[in-house]
């Protein structure tokens, strides 16, 4: 399989697919889901509540971190996490975009 070629897309689509990357997984969906519910948490608890090893459950939130979905704070030995509010509201907003451009539910193309 090649390279994708990013510079072929909008940012728009770039960005969109970025955001979608951090829903690709069940274990990001399952970590993102959890913040949005408790608006915190400390690693060890999403390990506890994942079921996921230490390793796993981290690599996930640096992938989350590196896209700016979660930001975290340092306290002592721990980190807490918490859904970024800014990022947030722009993804919601891009798919938003694209699934209010649907609006004919009765348009049924390939029938």
């Amino acid at each position: 399989m090649g390279a994708t070629k990013v510079q072929n897309y909008t940012d728009d689509h770039n960005e969109i697919a970025i955001f979608g990357k951090a829903f690709s997984h069940p274990a990001r969906v399952a970590i993102i889901t959890h913040l949005l519910e408790a608006k915190t948490c400390v690693n060890g608890h999403l390990v506890e509540e994942l079921g996921l090893a230490q390793a796993t459950v981290s690599q996930h939130l640096k992938e989350l971190k590196s896209i700016g979905i979660i930001q975290g704070t340092v306290e002592g030995t721990s980190v807490s996490y918490c859904i970024n509010p800014e990022v947030w509201n722009v993804i919601k907003n891009r798919f938003e975009d694209i699934f209010s451009q649907y609006d004919d539910p009765a348009n049924q193309c390939c029938d």
